[in-house]
């Protein structure tokens, strides 16, 4: 009796994965706090995309007070808007090469800053898989904007990836 108890607690262990994970993984936040710090990112960017100002560093200040998180997440959504904001007229250019008949003016704020923290992680986050970045963007879209925004930036990504990191 005691045996077959063992055996079946056993069997309701969770297994250990056969592989570790990359040690380039090692202090990267969890899904969750990657996911959250990639919506608050874009809330930042979208508010400064309204109300830029030029005081962008000082306004994070302001934001933080607004959406508390804890310093994981702060690091990476800091990391995102940074890097972002850091290459946007690089990344712009890359928006308007490949949307056609689509001005930057045109395409929704939320979208257009969904497209750029996207194409951020795809050209200047190398240890971040590309189709993650697109996958994400997508969760994002489907959180903050509409289906069809989600499609349209999946097309844009891709189309990107396929350019810049052909083999990933």
């Amino acid at each position: 009796m005691a045996r077959e108890a063992r055996r079946e607690t056993a069997a309701r262990r969770p297994r250990r994965l056969p592989w570790k994970w990359p040690s380039s993984w090692r202090g990267w936040p969890s899904v969750g706090k990657r996911r959250k710090s990639r919506e608050l990112a874009l809330q930042f960017l979208y508010e400064l995309d309204l109300h830029d100002d030029g005081g962008g560093a000082s306004r994070l200040g302001e934001f933080w007070t607004r959406h508390p998180a804890d310093a994981v997440v702060r690091t990476f959504t800091e990391e995102l808007v940074r890097g972002t904001r850091e290459h946007q007229q690089k990344i712009d250019d890359l928006i308007r090469q490949f949307t056609e008949h689509w001005s930057l003016d045109r395409m929704a704020v939320v979208d257009r800053n969904i497209l750029r923290q996207g194409i951020y992680e795809l050209l200047w986050a190398p240890d971040v898989p590309p189709k993650v970045t697109i996958n994400e963007a997508l969760e994002v879209a489907k959180k903050f904007s509409t289906q069809e925004s989600s499609r349209f930036i999946n097309g844009i990504l891709d189309r990107i990836r396929k350019e810049f990191r052909p083999a990933s």
